[in-house]
């Protein structure tokens, strides 16, 4: 009995997945990959001051290559129950779109790829294997998800060949974008350390608020660079500014701020640091500052090859577009699968995602289930 992609999204929309909790979601993908003859691996993972996460490694065969499909069952909450044109965990039909949390993002791609894989696997024999690679902390952290995962690979001698991860890639239409890489990130929480003062005797104190908007527009003021062929330009954007001086007539002593970048592969988090820190400094006029800097990832890039050409005439075939291969929006885990094997990202449509109302086009995940078989059918040599 073949794998209905539409049946199996519904009933993974009703597992409550949220970061990071496992709700049910992995449990019944194991169940249903073991049903195909999957080797299946739960990978639980702790570390300091986060939570516990569940995840899943499954295998089918054992020779190389090895096609990987990454993903994540995790979704992200729901925000106000009552502003849903349905419950957001019953994945009910309406005009043609299945309604639900992590329907788009991403749990329609996991069913699809699920029934490509089952429909392949049905067609006989193949030179190689197929895995997932799922884990429920993607929306969260991100400390004890795919990068642990993949370390376990590299503990356990399991090579991946190539990977797609099922991220909502296209903006409206399937078969429109798909990613060959992606931006770095990094979040910074700036303190400025002054002297608080009556504001009628400034010369008696040292303004931080003053002290703090100098040194955001020496950040601001300066271009990072201009893009280049894959990548727009890098993007710094302060997304809070903290003083916490309930009243009018003091001169504050700290300011705070928090900003980020967004950068291209003309940087590194590195040389981004540097660059910060001398902008600080030169504006800061000698003032005592503390800068924290998180990274969440570097930016990377494959080069269009085989496998952005695998995802494109796939997508030619079964929908009539070959996708824009970009770089733009935010991090996914592919971050972490650039280490071990070329990694690019095509998925349902992102219109949606983590909104109220997250939905899908019932069409399009049975049509993201003809490209991936599409692909497989391709890599192994069967086409």
């Amino acid at each position: 009995m073949s794998l209905d992609p539409i049946a199996f999204t519904a009933d993974l929309i009703r597992c409550p997945s949220i970061t990071p909790f496992e709700g049910g979601a992995l449990d019944l993908l194991q169940r249903t990959l073991e049903g195909l003859g999957f080797t299946c691996h739960r990978l639980p993972f702790s570390d300091v001051d986060t939570p516990d996460v569940d995840n899943l490694y499954a295998r089918y065969g054992t020779a190389a290559p090895n096609f990987c499909f990454a993903g994540h069952t995790d979704v992200v909450p729901t925000g106000p129950v009552d502003e849903w044109s349905a419950d957001p965990f019953l994945a009910e039909i309406k005009d043609g779109m299945l309604i639900g949390r992590g329907a788009a993002d991403m749990k329609g791609a996991i069913a699809a790829f699920a029934s490509a894989a089952q429909k392949f696997i049905d067609m006989g024999t193949f030179d190689g294997s197929i895995s997932f690679l799922i884990t429920g902390d993607e929306e969260g952290p991100a400390i004890n998800g795919t990068k642990k995962m993949l370390d376990w690979l590299d503990e356990t001698g399991e090579k991946l060949d190539i990977c797609v991860v099922g991220e909502p890639t296209n903006p409206s239409e399937l078969g429109e974008m798909a990613k060959i890489g992606r931006r770095g990130s990094m979040n910074m929480i700036l303190t400025v350390k002054g002297i608080q003062g009556h504001v009628a005797y400034p010369h008696q104190a040292d303004n931080a608020a003053h002290r703090l908007v100098a040194m955001l527009d020496a950040l601001t003021s300066a271009s990072l660079d201009e893009g280049n062929d894959h990548f727009q330009a890098s993007s710094l954007q302060i997304t809070s500014i903290d003083i916490g001086n309930p009243t009018e007539n003091v001169i504050p002593g700290t300011a705070g701020a928090r900003f980020n970048i967004r950068f291209n592969d003309m940087h590194t988090s590195d040389t981004l640091a540097t660059w910060i820190r001398g902008k600080l400094d030169e504006a800061s006029g000698g003032t005592e500052y503390d800068l924290m800097i998180r990274v969440s990832g570097e930016s990377f890039v494959f080069q269009p090859g085989e496998l952005s050409g695998l995802i494109s005439d796939a997508c030619e075939k079964v929908v009539g577009r070959r996708p824009e291969l970009s770089t733009t929006g935010g991090t996914s885990d592919a971050r972490f699968i650039k280490n071990h094997c070329p990694v690019a990202e095509f998925g349902l449509i992102s219109q949606t995602m983590h909104k109220v109302d997250e939905r899908t086009r019932i069409d399009d995940i049975n049509k993201l289930s003809e490209i991936y078989l599409e692909m497989l059918e391709v890599y192994f040599h069967r086409k």
